[in-house]
């Protein structure tokens, strides 16, 4: 028969350790970064370091259609993750994730700006003078073409004018804001309709 204080001795260690719960919660949590790793492009994911096996684990994951084979290959990531540091692979991804957030703010405040300038003439004043420097006859033929643009027919509007406009307020906000909306060449063209 045990004495109370070997009892107490092995108590003490049941406290020091997580609880079953806690280490499944941990688990889902890694598996869940390991999700959001899979949003990464290839070419953030190769300077975070990560090991051979889990690089390959990522880029097999991104493969993979298959609902239950996909949450097998998940689980799998989130068990060799437990060997790696998630700290950096967190911020990681949080800054991949604040970077779209930036990209899309500028492209809704270009789409702003064309509505306004669509919309009545003291928009042009003001974007004029928002956007020192700016070749004010270009941006004047461009509202023009866009307006004429959208007085026709639904079926007869061709888009051009209204994109050109577009392209030319993003890239005049680029030019006065050079630290907003750094985005793939392939996401720009696909956004701006």
């Amino acid at each position: 028969m045990r004495t109370q204080e070997e009892f107490t001795a092995e108590d003490d260690d049941f406290d020091n350790r997580p609880s079953k719960s806690q280490l499944k919660r941990d688990m889902l949590e890694l598996q869940t970064l390991g999700e959001d790793l899979l949003t990464l492009p290839a070419s953030r994911i190769e300077p975070l370091g990560l090991p051979e096996i889990l690089a390959d684990a990522i880029k097999a994951a991104k493969k993979i259609t298959a609902h239950e084979g996909r949450r097998r290959q998940m689980q799998y990531i989130g068990k060799l993750m437990r060997r790696v540091d998630p700290e950096p692979l967190r911020q990681a991804v949080a800054a991949f994730k604040l970077g779209h957030a930036k990209d899309s703010l500028a492209l809704h405040q270009s789409e702003a700006w064309r509505e306004r300038l669509l919309k009545n003439d003291s928009a042009l004043q003001a974007f004029i003078e928002a956007h020192g420097g700016i070749d004010v006859q270009q941006l004047r033929s461009l509202v023009r073409a866009a307006r004429k643009d959208a007085a026709l027919e639904p079926e007869k509007r061709s888009g051009r004018a209204y994109r050109d406009l577009f392209q030319f307020i993003k890239t005049e906000q680029l030019r006065v804001n050079p630290s907003e909306g750094k985005q793939d060449e392939e996401d720009e063209d696909g956004a701006d309709e």
